[in-house]
């Protein structure tokens, strides 16, 4: 162990969690010019440097490529409606009750953030939902509640953020083999999601009534749910007209693509092809297949690019970073002498109280910061202890990926559009998120998948 290079980790990681803590600057700015000065104050080289990236740009390269077409792919899925018409009859499903409102606004959130982006759950959950919750005088707080618990237990698909950022930290080159140990899990807090819809949708229920009794609102009768469902699709089409490119129209359309997506994730799932080799496939598919001209089928890419590299840029970004602290020995060092002040009675246990936290942790740091400024920290001491790397990985992923935190872009989104406060809605919801994640962690213990 050596102590200068175990300080100079600390300080790097200090500085690199403070700035995208600050939110001034983007990831890219903070784990690149960070690391760069750090190593170089050390006492390495340009050389030594130079080695450190390509290290760690190989550690991170397959999963920025899986985000570039995974994001275009699913981007071009929404452009051409592949979920409104499921969206369209879960909103006549409602029928104006209350608690099969939340039930049915869980499921939305969950098929919108099939994409993996929050702010696409966002986007077509809340518009989608909103006149419906007001014609119910139920609370905008609670359907922005909702959609973030599915964006939650969706969050751990491949092609999302989280498992993107611990697959580069883990030297994974397929996303989806951290992916696959989740799955039952996915689906167990799929269903407690359900059972927390149905609870908040009986208290939401209640609250609703008092305020009948006291004379504040008025008993709403016959919503119609359908004409909130005719919104939405003339929404859709709206969205859909202001777009330069038009896609073919035909009733066939709607099964062709739904194969071509089953047909992507069945490559993935059966382990067939890498979800990078497999977006691919479905995105050269997909564009013809729905644009004719080749000035349609660039246009679409030009529309999803900006998010596409955006998230790219950070892993690779991060890349560098963690090629940094892993090739130049510095995470080892900084982990040997954590370990060397944590009591024994402790170490063993380093992650089960991070992941206890990860709610709070997530909602105050940016979730770069969290996976790429604590995860790895966390990881190396749990590691000298004894703990695999997978189930620290899990831990801090389960308990953490029900809320968005106030540096999240889709975050300030989601408030904007239920038109609410965030910091009001960060009292109505935070213990509900914090209850999720710690239910979320034990879920694990007991599927058996750390």
């Amino acid at each position: 162990m050596d102590p200068y290079l175990a300080i100079s980790g600390f300080l790097i990681i200090l500085a690199v969690i403070g700035l995208l803590m600050w939110g001034k600057v983007h990831p890219v700015v903070a784990m690149v010019l960070i690391p760069v000065i750090g190593v170089l104050i050390a006492g390495f080289g340009f050389d030594d440097l130079a080695e450190f990236f390509s290290g760690g740009i190989d550690q991170v390269m397959d999963v920025a490529v899986m985000f570039i077409f995974a994001i275009i792919f699913f981007g071009i899925m929404n452009d051409v409606g592949l979920f409104n018409p499921i969206i369209k009859n879960m909103i006549i499903l409602t029928k104006g009750n209350v608690i099969v409102v939340t039930i049915v606004t869980i499921i939305i959130g969950a098929i919108a953030h099939l994409d993996g982006a929050g702010a696409t759950t966002y986007l077509l959950t809340v518009p989608a939902l909103i006149g419906l919750y007001r014609a119910l005088n139920m609370s905008p707080m609670l359907l922005l509640m909702l959609a973030t618990f599915s964006l939650g237990f969706m969050n751990v698909v491949p092609w999302a953020g989280p498992v993107g950022r611990l697959a580069s930290v883990l030297g994974y080159d397929n996303p989806a083999d951290l992916w696959f140990p989740l799955i039952p899990w996915q689906i167990a807090a799929f269903v407690v999601a359900i059972g927390f819809a149905v609870v908040l949708g009986l208290r939401e229920k209640k609250r609703i009534e008092k305020r009948i009794n006291n004379g504040e609102i008025e008993a709403q009768k016959n919503v119609n749910a359908r004409a909130l469902a005719d919104d939405f699709m003339k929404q859709q089409k709206d969205n859909e007209a202001a777009a330069e490119e038009t896609p073919r129209k035909h009733p066939a359309m709607l099964w062709l693509n739904a194969a071509v997506l089953l047909g992507v994730l069945l490559l993935m799932l059966l382990d067939i092809a890498p979800p990078g080799l497999a977006f691919m496939i479905g995105l050269a598919i997909v564009l013809p297949l729905n644009y004719h001209s080749v000035n349609d089928q660039m246009g679409r890419i030009r529309a999803h690019a900006p998010a596409a590299l955006m998230m790219a840029s950070i892993i690779l970004a991060a890349g560098l970073f963690l090629g940094v602290m892993t090739e130049s020995g510095m995470l080892d060092s900084l982990a040997m002498s954590i370990v060397g002040i944590v009591p024994d009675a402790v170490g063993p246990y380093t992650h089960v109280i991070v992941a206890f936290f990860g709610i709070p942790l997530d909602i105050i740091m940016s979730t770069d910061a969290y996976y790429f400024g604590i995860f790895p920290v966390v990881e190396s001491v749990a590691a000298n202890f004894g703990v695999a790397s997978e189930s620290t990985a899990f831990m801090m992923l389960v308990s953490s990926t029900f809320s968005q935190g106030f540096l999240s872009p889709a975050m300030w989104l989601g408030v904007g559009l239920a038109g609410v406060q965030i910091g009001r809605f960060m009292k109505y919801a935070f213990f509900w998120f914090w209850g999720f994640g710690i239910i979320g962690l034990i879920l694990g213990f007991i599927l058996g998948i750390y």
